[in-house]
């Protein structure tokens, strides 16, 4: 039973910020600052402070109903038992397996760059297949080797990404910085829709809320920690980045932006050390992800949410989940064309997030929590998913159109496993 109290407050804010500081500050900073110019830290900012509002529901939420289904449990004590809360659930859990995905592709790609030119595209494939069984293992492990093991990956992350963005504020042209140069008010709103991606992931420490010894005062120190912390290294690469780098070039090696910002003060040496960084950073939240996933994937089988077969033990344990979740990663990462999913990801934790909101208001009278705070974090999580809507429609509209087929797919397939099945929801007896 020991092995069910093995999650710490630095374990678990680890968790957070391994999840939140993935592929997206490598992948989406340049096309940030392509909208919102030198402001694009500003951007950051105002994003973090929208991740903080969500931050208070999960924190009240997951501190009342401690549970290894995370914002799936809340969902179910806010909706009750219905295809609502089925359906979202569902949505949850895709929107892990399509994340995963995603960061397992990136690490693929960053491993590529370690090879000779014009190696095999095969290997990308190898590599990101590869990660997934990696971690696939240490998550079989055990909770307790999550936790460590994220501590010394992230610990690694995070120290290269702070290095680097200290040694970036000593070349910085303060010119650069110049308000004169900021976008106009709209365009850095519209950049904080965009790199709002960066921050999902928070939530997951609530899937770790069973593993906690004291979850009531451990989870909403982990999920603050991990957010302000992810906000301070976001501001601070940015500075770096904007500062020794034009907005031109940025944008010609968006894809690479960070490393193009060490290399101007470390040489070729340094888009090594920002290619390394990528590979834990992308590890991490793999590990983290994957963590979380499994345990949705695995509360929604023994809460009912999925078939039966779902609910068989493999090797006398209930991991089950976690071998379920590590195959379709797998799968999508291999077969899948994944451009533009990161964009579904998002607005798939996107209306996760509106939904907790909308149950925690009918249970903040259980939680504790002051109505107006739930109403603000509501609000920017809707208007936050209407930028990134409207971005997609300008931009890529299938993106759209295979979203709104997901979603709808979500809620279909719960329906129709209701009629044929004719199970019920059920939430865990609080001790």
């Amino acid at each position: 039973m020991t092995e069910s109290k093995s999650i710490g407050l630095w374990q678990a804010t680890s968790i957070g910020v391994g999840a939140m500081i993935g592929a997206g500050i490598f992948s989406i900073f340049g096309v940030a600052t392509q909208i919102s110019g030198d402001a694009v830290y500003i951007s950051f900012i105002i994003a973090g402070m929208v991740a903080l509002l969500s931050t208070y529901s999960y924190a009240k939420l997951g501190a009342r109903y401690p549970s290894a289904g995370g914002p799936a449990e809340f969902l179910i004590r806010g909706f009750g038992d219905g295809i609502l809360s089925g359906g979202l659930n569902i949505l949850l859990w895709i929107g892990y397996i399509f994340g995963l995905a995603l960061y397992a592709k990136g690490f693929s790609l960053y491993a590529m760059t370690f090879l000779p030119a014009g190696s095999p595209e095969i290997w990308s494939n190898i590599f990101a297949t590869a990660i997934i069984l990696i971690f696939t293992a240490i998550n079989f492990i055990g909770a307790k080797a999550v936790g460590r093991s994220e501590i010394f990956i992230v610990s690694i992350k995070v120290g290269i990404l702070i290095l680097f963005a200290l040694a970036g504020l000593f070349f910085i042209d303060p010119v650069r910085l110049s308000l004169s140069h900021w976008p106009q008010t709209s365009n850095i709103f519209y950049g904080a829709g965009i790199v709002f991606l960066s921050y999902q992931g928070f939530g997951l420490i609530t899937n770790a809320a069973e593993d906690m010894s004291n979850p009531e005062e451990t989870l909403p120190k982990a999920l603050y920690l991990s957010v302000i912390i992810v906000i301070c290294i976001y501001v601070l690469v940015s500075l770096a980045v904007v500062g020794n780098l034009s907005i031109t070039e940025i944008v010609e090696s968006k894809e690479y932006a960070l490393a193009a910002a060490a290399q101007p003060f470390l040489g070729i040496i340094g888009f090594k050390i920002m290619a390394i960084a990528a590979l834990f950073s992308t590890s991490s939240a793999i590990n983290a992800s994957l963590y979380g996933g499994a345990n949705v994937s695995y509360m929604l089988a023994k809460e009912g949410e999925l078939p039966i077969f779902f609910e068989r033990k493999v090797w006398k344990r209930s991991t089950e989940g976690l071998f379920i979740t590590a195959g379709l990663v797998i799968l999508c990462t291999n077969l899948l064309n994944l451009e533009g999913i990161g964009m579904m990801t998002s607005a798939s934790l996107l209306v996760i997030y509106v939904a907790v909101n909308t149950a925690h208001l009918r249970l903040s009278g259980e939680t504790g929590a002051k109505p107006y705070l739930i109403w603000a974090s509501l609000f920017s999580s809707l208007i936050f998913f209407g930028i990134l809507v409207y971005y997609e429609l300008i931009h890529s509209i299938i993106t759209l159109i295979v979203f709104a087929v997901i979603l709808t797919l979500c809620f279909i397939v719960e329906w129709a496993y209701r009629k044929y099945s004719r199970r019920i929801l059920k939430t865990r007896t609080l001790i």
